[in-house]
C-alpha cells in the first residue's frame, strides 16, 4: 500500500496533476519519512510495553485516516499533513518486526536468514503495490480516485489484520505486591512517575549496554538517505525522460524487484555462514557506480541491465546490513534500542527527498542519481572501517551430533 503511494500515485499525481514543483513534493515525502522516523523510537518502546496488537492497530488506524484526506483533497498542504500522519501511522512496523526477528532467532545466531525473509515480505509487497496500481491506472484512464479508495479498502484489511497481532506480555506479580488497583487521584501521578522512572531505567540501560564506533551513526543515516534522493524523482524521471508507460514501468519494477527478491533468501544464508563484510563490500561498490552512471544511459535494454545490477547489488546489501547492525544490539531494550537505530538509519530519508528535489530542479535530473552514487560509495569505505573494528557477526554454533 505505501509503495502504491510513494512509488506509483504520489509523485506523478502531485505532478502532473496538481503542478506543484519537484521540491513541493520532496518536502512532502520529507514528512512522510519524518513522521516515520521521529515516532521509531517511541514506538519500539511502546510495543514492549503496549504489545504488538494494541501499538500497530492505533498505529495503522492512522494510516487509514490519510488515506482519507489524499483521497478527498487536492492542495498540497493537505496532501503533506497526509503524509506526515502517512509515515506516523507506519512507525511501529520495522521496529516491531524487527525485535521480533532478533528475539526469535538471537543477536548471533541466524540473523541474516531471519533479514533476509523479512525483506523478502516487504520488498515484495512494496513492488506489488506499484505493480497493481499501474495496471489498474492502465485500465481505468488514471482515475486516481478509484485508486485511492482500493488503498482505503486495503488500510482497513491492515487494521484488521493488527488485531490477530500478538498483545502484551503479562508480567507475573511479584509476591505480596497488591492487585488492586491505585486509589483514585492518585493514579494519574503514580502513572506519570512510573513512566518517568521507566523512561530513566531505559535510556540508562542502553547507555551503559550500547558500544559502538560514533561511524555508526553517519553509517545508519547515509545507507537510507539514497533511497530517500531517488523516491521522489525515480517515477518522475522514468515517466517524463525515459517516456515510459505504466506497463513498462511495472515490467521494470517486476525485473528489478523480482531479482532482489528472489536473491534476498540465499543471500541472507551466505551470509550467516560467510559473515557480513565482503557482501556488503560488493553490494556497496556495486551500487555506487551503477547509480552514478545511471542517467547515462537512455535505452531501455541498457536501463533494465542497470536495475537488475542495482537489484542484486540491494539483495546483498539489506540483510547484509541488517544483520551487521543486529550484531550491535545489546539483549536488553532491544525494542528500544531498535527503534533508536531505524530513526537514525531512516533519517536520511527526511532530507533525501528536500535535496533530491532540490538537485532535480536546480541542477539537472540526473544529479540525485549521481549523488546517491557518491553516498554509496561513502558507505563502502565507512563499512570498510567499521568490519575492522567490529569484525563479522560471530557465525551460529552447531550443536554436535
Amino acid at each position: 500500500m505505501k509503495g502504491s503511494l510513494l512509488v506509483a500515485i504520489l509523485p506523478v499525481y502531485m505532478k502532473n496533476i496538481l503542478g506543484v514543483s519537484g521540491t513541493v513534493i520532496g518536502v512532502a515525502f520529507a514528512l512522510q519519512y519524518l513522521g516515520d522516523n521521529l515516532f521509531r523510537s517511541p514506538a519500539g518502546w511502546i510495543s514492549e510495553r503496549l504489545g504488538f496488537r494494541g501499538t500497530m492497530s492505533i498505529a495503522l488506524a492512522m494510516v487509514v485516516i490519510s488515506l482519507l484526506i489524499i483521497s478527498f483533497t487536492d492542495g498540497p498542504i493537505w496532501l503533506s499533513l497526509a503524509c506526515l500522519i502517512l509515515g506516523t501511522g507506519t512507525a511501529p512496523l520495522w521496529p516491531c518486526a524487527m525485535t521480533g526477528a532478533t528475539e526469535i532467532s538471537g543477536p548471533n545466531n541466524s540473523n541474516g536468514t531471519a533479514m533476509g525473509a523479512l525483506e523478502t515480505a516487504a520488498l515484495a509487497g512494496t513492488g506489488i503495490g506499484p505493480i497493481t496500481m499501474n495496471f489498474i491506472m492502465e485500465h481505468t484512464s488514471k482515475n486516481y480516485q478509484t485508486a485511492f479508495l482500493i488503498l482505503i479498502g486495503a488500510g482497513i484489511i491492515l487494521v484488521i489484520t493488527a488485531l490477530l497481532l500478538p498483545g502484551r506480555k503479562k508480567i507475573p506479580v511479584k509476591p505480596g505486591a497488591s492487585s488492586h488497583p491505585a486509589v483514585k487521584g492518585k493514579g494519574l501521578k503514580q502513572t506519570l512517575t512510573k513512566l518517568r522512572k521507566s523512561v530513566k531505567a531505559t535510556l540508562r540501560e542502553i547507555k551503559t549496554t550500547l558500544n559502538v564506533s560514533w561511524l555508526v551513526y553517519p553509517a545508519l543515516f547515509l545507507q537510507s538517505s539514497v533511497i530517500g534522493l531517488l523516491s521522489p524523482v525515480l517515477t518522475l524521471y522514468v515517466a517524463n525522460d525515459l517516456g515510459l508507460s505504466p506497463n513498462q514501468y511495472s515490467l521494470l519494477l517486476v525485473i528489478g524487484g523480482g531479482i532482489t527478491v528472489l536473491a534476498l533468501i540465499p543471500a541472507g544464508r551466505l551470509i550467516d555462514r560467510f559473515g557480513t563484510r565482503r557482501f556488503l563490500n560488493i553490494g556497496f561498490l556495486l551500487c555506487a557506480v551503477t547509480l552514478g552512471i545511471f542517467t547515462m544511459f537512455k535505452s531501455l535494454p541498457a536501463v533494465f541491465v542497470l536495475v537488475c545490477v542495482v537489484g542484486i547489488a540491494y539483495a546483498m546489501i539489506l540483510p547484509g546490513w541488517n544483520t551487521f547492525v543486529a550484531s550491535l544490539v545489546p539483549k536488553g531494550e532491544r525494542g528500544t534500542v531498535w527503534g533508536f537505530f531505524l530513526t537514525l538509519q531512516g533519517s536520511g530519508m527526511v532530507f533525501g527527498p528536500v535535496i533530491s528535489g532540490w538537485l532535480w530542479d536546480r541542477v539537472g535530473h540526473g544529479a540525485p542519481f549521481v549523488a546517491s552514487g557518491i553516498v554509496m560509495c561513502a558507505m563502502f569505505f565507512i563499512h570498510l572501517f567499521l568490519s575492522r573494528r567490529h569484525g563479522a557477526p560471530a557465525q551460529p554454533s552447531r550443536a554436535k551430533a
